[in-house]
């Protein structure tokens, strides 16, 4: 079995990514948002939180594992 995605404390310690929204998306803030980090140590991972709490806690997946969630829920 896969090893869990691992969680931040919260977003504030991903402030300074950009985080990206789905086109599909409503104005209404219902959506997941995602994040590549580029350095520190999230440096590789897809970070993924809550739109509705920006400044709570992100999930981080290695792209393996966001792979492997991805085809399972599709």
């Amino acid at each position: 079995m896969p090893a869990p995605p691992r969680t931040i404390p919260s977003s504030l310690a991903l402030r300074d990514v950009r985080w990206l929204r789905s086109s599909y998306s409503t104005g209404a803030n219902n959506c997941v948002e995602t994040a590549r980090p580029a350095a520190g140590p999230s440096a590789g991972l897809l970070a993924v939180r809550d739109s509705k709490v920006p400044d709570g806690p992100a999930l981080l997946f290695s792209p393996d594992a966001w792979g492997r969630f991805m085809t399972a829920v599709h």
